[in-house]
């Protein structure tokens, strides 16, 4: 699952949500479904920003984490034979 990293980039600099938040220029609700990755979608629009402010690369904003799902399923395929 790929996931958003702006909250630990945001720590890495020393800089707070809220900070964030205020020159995002959207709404709380959604600012804070995209950086806790509770949205399924983001903008372009969105993404460019979020480089510009967080000095960053759109590859800097990104990990890929195991899907616990997935992960229980293969176990449990692997258990099973």
């Amino acid at each position: 699952m790929v996931q958003l990293r702006v909250l630990e980039i945001l720590k890495e600099q020393g800089k707070t949500k809220y900070w964030l938040y205020k020159r995002m220029e959207m709404s709380y609700q959604n600012f804070n479904k995209m950086v806790t990755n509770q949205t399924k979608s983001i903008h372009f629009e969105r993404l460019e920003k979020l480089c510009n402010l967080l000095e960053c690369s759109v590859g800097d904003l990104f990990k890929i984490v195991e899907d616990e799902e997935n992960n229980n399923e293969m176990q449990c395929i692997e258990l099973c034979q």
